[in-house]
């Protein structure tokens, strides 16, 4: 995932308006500004990052011979003893 994405870039931005308040206000040098302007980058790209991990529908497992992978049969099932009363 390249991190100059427009989704990154938004989510970066949104993360670095209060280092920019904070430089445009005087209580942050332009060389502290900067640097924490790039780590807002970063955290928009891991923020990213997860919530697509997050959001990625799971791929089901298929069996060696190319078919989908499905429970025991129903009969296999009904022929197995059941549990002991507790």
């Amino acid at each position: 995932m390249s991190p100059l994405r427009w989704d990154v870039l938004l989510v970066g931005f949104v993360l670095a308006v209060p280092v920019l308040a904070l430089g445009l206000r005087g209580d942050l040098s332009t060389e502290e500004m900067m640097t924490r302007v790039l780590w807002c980058l970063l955290a928009g790209w891991i923020v990213v990052a997860l919530v697509r991990f997050a959001t990625t529908p799971r791929t089901s497992v298929a069996d060696p011979k190319g078919g989908p992978v499905r429970s025991a049969p129903p009969e296999a099932a009904a022929e197995s003893e059941p549990s002991p009363a507790v």
